[in-house]
Order: structure tokens, then C-alpha cells, then sequence
């Protein structure tokens, strides 16, 4: 079994910055994937950035230019490092670790953006 773990969430002003992590206990293969998500009550869970056990990442048109996804394997840890912050970016953000057929997710870490 996998715990994850989120951290960094709040509330912040319109154009200012927020540094999520997650740190990943348990059961971890070497190989994974790690990743952040995001949903609103009224939108699906959506995809922001992933990274994986090797540095590949990938992000969301909405994230790039603006966050950073990154981790730290030997820690188990990843993080996203989030930029130039807009209203639209309110929701509650999760962290999810894949590896196979199998997936995690943490609890969720709620991100305020006022205008």
C-alpha cells in the first residue's frame, strides 16, 4: 500500500506563487510515474503535470510556461512549484503516484487564488 501525502495548498493573491509536495510512503516501485491533478466541483478531475521516475514530464496547456513539476526520488517526493497564480487556478490539487496498473492518490490540498 502507497500513502501520499500533500502539503503547500492556501490562499494567495492573483499573480503570486504556491509550492505544493507530496512525499510517498509505503510501498513504492522504482519505477513510477508521480503527478499532479486538480478538480473544481463543477469540472472533472483534470491532469496539471506529470514527471516521471526519470525527469520525463508533462503538463497541462493551462500549466505550462507557468508551473514546474519535480522531484526528489531518493525522498520520494514531488513537487510543483506554481507561478503567476490566476483565479481560474482555484481548486483542490492532488498528488498521484502510478506504477503498472496500479494508482495512489493523496487526499487533496486546497488552492486559492483571490482576484
Amino acid at each position: 500500500q502507497v500513502r501520499l501525502v500533500e502539503s503547500g495548498g492556501g490562499l494567495v493573491q492573483a499573480g503570486g506563487s504556491l509550492r505544493l509536495s507530496c512525499v510517498a510512503s509505503g510501498t513504492i516501485f522504482r519505477l513510477n510515474t508521480m503527478g499532479w491533478y486538480r478538480q473544481t466541483q463543477a469540472n472533472q478531475r483534470e491532469v496539471v503535470a506529470t514527471i516521471t521516475t526519470g525527469g520525463s514530464t508533462d503538463y497541462a496547456d493551462s500549466a505550462k510556461g507557468r508551473f514546474t513539476i519535480s522531484r526528489d526520488n531518493a525522498k520520494n517526493t514531488v513537487f510543483l512549484q506554481m507561478n503567476s497564480l490566476k483565479p481560474e487556478d482555484t481548486a483542490v490539487y492532488y498528488c498521484n503516484l502510478r506504477s503498472g496498473p496500479l494508482g495512489y492518490w493523496g487526499q487533496g490540498t486546497q488552492v486559492t487564488v483571490s482576484s
